[in-house]
């Protein structure tokens, strides 16, 4: 039955929908901004520091110096490395940890959540961990930037809590078929936890796209570092020279500028494809890790 909305209902929601378009134009225009400025005119660009709500003198340049760099195409690679690879092991160590602490029976399960909860405010600091990396001879490897990380103690709660959900029921009738603890993690909880699964994916993937700071502790070689860390050195300490060959003196700080926008939307857009996979579990997957009936 539908019913007569007053004219303060309307005006209300037509007040909510414009502030959330505001709201959506704010937080998109930065990005607007670096892609617009990307594709000017890398003289614009310099002179003009307003509003840009459009390529002004539409040029690629800036992206084909930008693939000219090794150094991109290396970071492209590692960074894939190390969200493949770093998200599956995080899934798996993270699902084999979830599951045992969402069993009943598990001895000790309350000191062990306490202890993993302690580490989400207290930590040994980033000397012990150098040595510990040292020490393990992991220093100048990928796995050095992939291990540390392995299990976030926030994801692991939300996915036990996740786990939990799923009924007792479904457990009993497959151990009474003869399944173990292995079928029933893979074969039961984990396909019926899949929302919380998709979310735990795009936090970690986006944990791992995004870092940088582990890479630039431990790592020197070169090969190894991941696309961020170039990213940070072209923006920081404006190392644009080596994509600029060929270009005249005067138009170096130029074309310099354009190369950062567009080295910043090469290292964005990927990962934001992701999302768009994973959205419809987000909520689902988040609410049903977080909140126990």
């Amino acid at each position: 039955m539908l019913t007569k909305r007053s004219l303060g209902e309307q005006a209300f929601d037509m007040g909510n929908a414009i502030l959330m378009v505001l709201i959506s134009l704010i937080t998109l225009y930065p990005l607007i901004y670096v892609l617009f400025s990307s594709l000017s005119d890398p003289h614009y660009v310099v002179q003009n520091r307003g509003l840009l709500l459009f390529p002004h003198g539409l040029n690629f340049d800036s992206y084909k110096m930008v693939f000219r760099n090794p150094n991109i195409l290396t970071g492209f690679g590692n960074t894939f490395f190390y969200v493949t690879v770093g998200t599956g092991l995080n899934i798996l160590l993270t699902s084999l940890g979830a599951y045992a602490l969402s069993r009943k029976n598990l001895m000790l399960k309350n000191p062990i959540m306490f202890l993993i909860v302690f580490t989400m405010f207290f930590e040994g600091g980033l000397i012990p961990l150098y040595l510990l990396m040292r020490n393990l001879e992991l220093l100048d490897t990928r796995f050095a930037v992939i291990l540390p990380s392995a299990i976030s103690a926030f994801n692991l709660i939300i996915m036990r809590t996740a786990f939990q959900t799923v009924p007792e029921s479904l457990e009993e009738s497959a151990r009474i078929d003869g399944a173990g603890d292995w079928t029933i993690l893979f074969k039961i909880v984990i396909p019926l936890s899949m929302p919380v699964v998709a979310v735990m994916i795009l936090f970690y993937g986006v944990s791992h796209w995004n870092s940088w700071f582990l890479a630039t502790i431990f790592l020197q070689k070169r090969e190894f570092f991941p696309l961020q860390v170039i990213l940070r050195e072209i923006l920081i300490s404006n190392d644009t020279n080596a994509m600029s060959v060929g270009v005249g003196t005067s138009d170096q700080m130029a074309i310099g500028e354009t190369i950062k926008y567009a080295t910043i939307i090469i290292a964005t857009v990927p990962i934001l494809f992701l999302y768009p996979f994973l959205q419809k579990y987000f909520v689902n997957g988040v609410m049903v890790g977080a909140i126990k009936e």
